[in-house]
C-alpha cells in the first residue's frame, strides 16, 4: 500500500513539475532565439512561443511538441515563406497536438504538388485566432483525424489556392468538429472559400465573399455532409465565379451516420449574371433546415424535401451598402420581423446571438421585436 500511494504521489510531483517547467521562448531582433524555426527545436510540451512583430522571410517550422501557444506579439509575425517549405508541405508544420496560433500572417507557401499550405495541421487539436493567410496554395490544410477539433476565429483568408480548383483558402479534412466563426474568407483562386470534411460543422458570423473580381468556385462547401450549422454569415458569389452553386452540402456524398443541415439567418447574395444554386442539399439529408434566410440576386435552392420556412428572396435596394458589401437592412426592408424563432437541434441553439463586423470581427445581435430574416438584425 505504501508504494501504492508513494507511486501516486511521486507522480502528481512529477507533473506538477512539467506544468511548472513550461517556458515561454521570446524571438526576435535582440531575442535569445532569432527565428521561429530556431525557437521551435527547443520547445518542449506547454511551452509559450512569443514571436515579435516583423517579417520573417523564408523561415519555416516543425512543430512537434504538445499543447503549444505560438503567437506574434506587438503586432503580426509575418511568415513570408517565398516558396520555402518543411517537408514539401507548407510554411508551419503542426505534428503536435493542442496548438494554439495566434497574430501569425503566413504567405507564400508553394511546393512540387502544388499543395502547399500556410498551416498543415497534422495532430489532434488546433485552434487559430487573429491571423493572416494569403497568396498560399491552401491556406489551411488539415489531415483527417477523428478525435481532432479546429477552430478558427477571427482570421482572414485571401487569395489563397493554386488556380487548379483542388487547392482552397481553406481545407479542412474529415475531423472530429470544425468552428469558422467571425472570419473573413474570400478570393479563393478558383478553389472554395471554405472547404470543409468534419464530421460536424459551426460556420457562425463570418464574411464568406467573392467581391467585384473573385473567382473562387462554392463559398462555402461542406463535401461529405455530417451535421452542419451555418449561422449568421455574409456570403456573396461575385460575377466571374468559377461555380454557379454557393453553399454546397454533401456534394461529394454523406460519408456520415447523421447528416443533418442547418441554414439559418444568413445573406446570401448573388452578383453572378446567370444566376446560380443558392444552396445545394444532397438527398438524404435530414433534418435539412433552410430557415430566416435573405436571398439576394439570381438563384435557385436544390433542398427537395427540406424545410423552407420564412426566407425572403430581397433586392439590393434593401441593404444599407451592396458595392460596399455592407448588408445591414435599411428601414423599409422586407424581411424586417420577418423571421421566426429558429428553435434548437441536438442541444445547440439555432437563434443567432451576434453579427459580423468587418473586419473579423463581431458583436452582439440585437433584440428588438421579432427577429429580422437574414444575418443583421435592424436597430
Amino acid at each position: 500500500m505504501r508504494f501504492l500511494v508513494c507511486g501516486s504521489l511521486l507522480l502528481a510531483i512529477s507533473g506538477f513539475f512539467n506544468a511548472a517547467d513550461a517556458a515561454t521562448l521570446q524571438v526576435g531582433v535582440g531575442k535569445k532565439y532569432l527565428s521561429p524555426s530556431i525557437a521551435a527545436k527547443y520547445t518542449r510540451d506547454g511551452d509559450i512561443v512569443e514571436i515579435d512583430a516583423g517579417v520573417y522571410p523564408k523561415d519555416v517550422a516543425l512543430w512537434k511538441h504538445n499543447n503549444l501557444t505560438l503567437r506574434g506579439v506587438g503586432g503580426m509575425a509575418h511568415m513570408q515563406a517565398d516558396g520555402a517549405s518543411v517537408a514539401g508541405k507548407g510554411i508551419w508544420l503542426i505534428k503536435g497536438n493542442n496548438i494554439t496560433i495566434e497574430n501569425i500572417e503566413f504567405s507564400g507557401a508553394r511546393v512540387r504538388d502544388r499543395n502547399g499550405s500556410g498551416v498543415r495541421a497534422e495532430g489532434t487539436g488546433l485552434t487559430i485566432r487573429n491571423c493572416y493567410f494569403h497568396d498560399n496554395q491552401n491556406g489551411i490544410l488539415t489531415g483527417s483525424n477523428k478525435n481532432s477539433d479546429i477552430v478558427v476565429e477571427n482570421s482572414e483568408f485571401a487569395n489563397n489556392g493554386a488556380g487548379d480548383g483542388k487547392t482552397h483558402n481553406m481545407y479542412i479534412g474529415a475531423v472530429r468538429s470544425f468552428t469558422l466563426k467571425y472570419s473573413y474568407s474570400h478570393h479563393s483562386r478558383i478553389g472554395h472559400t471554405v472547404k470543409t470534411r468534419a464530421q460536424t460543422n459551426y460556420i457562425l458570423y463570418n464574411r464568406i465573399t467573392d467581391e467585384y473580381d473573385g473567382n473562387s468556385s462554392y463559398n462555402i462547401d461542406i463535401s461529405n455532409g455530417g451535421i452542419a450549422y451555418v449561422i449568421g454569415n455574409l456570403v456573396q458569389q461575385g460575377q466571374i465565379s468559377e461555380n454557379s452553386g454557393i453553399i454546397s452540402y454533401g456534394a461529394e456524398g454523406l460519408k456520415y451516420d447523421a447528416n443533418e443541415f442547418y441554414l439559418v439567418n444568413n445573406t446570401v447574395v448573388n452578383d453572378r449574371p446567370q444566376g446560380g444554386a443558392f444552396v445545394f442539399v444532397k438527398p438524404g439529408t435530414n433534418p435539412a433546415r433552410i430557415v430566416n434566410n435573405l436571398f439576394i440576386g439570381r438563384g435557385v435552392i436544390n433542398a427537395a424535401g427540406a424545410e423552407q420556412s420564412n426566407n425572403v428572396r430581397g433586392d439590393k435596394n434593401e441593404l444599407i451598402s451592396p458595392l460596399a458589401y455592407d448588408y445591414h437592412l435599411r428601414l423599409k426592408a422586407e424581411a424586417l420581423n420577418a423571421g421566426i424563432e429558429p428553435g434548437t437541434a441536438n442541444g445547440f441553439s439555432l437563434q443567432p446571438t451576434e453579427q459580423y463586423v468587418h473586419k473579423a470581427g463581431s458583436e452582439p445581435r440585437p433584440v428588438a421585436g421579432k427577429i429580422d430574416v437574414g444575418a443583421y438584425e435592424h436597430e
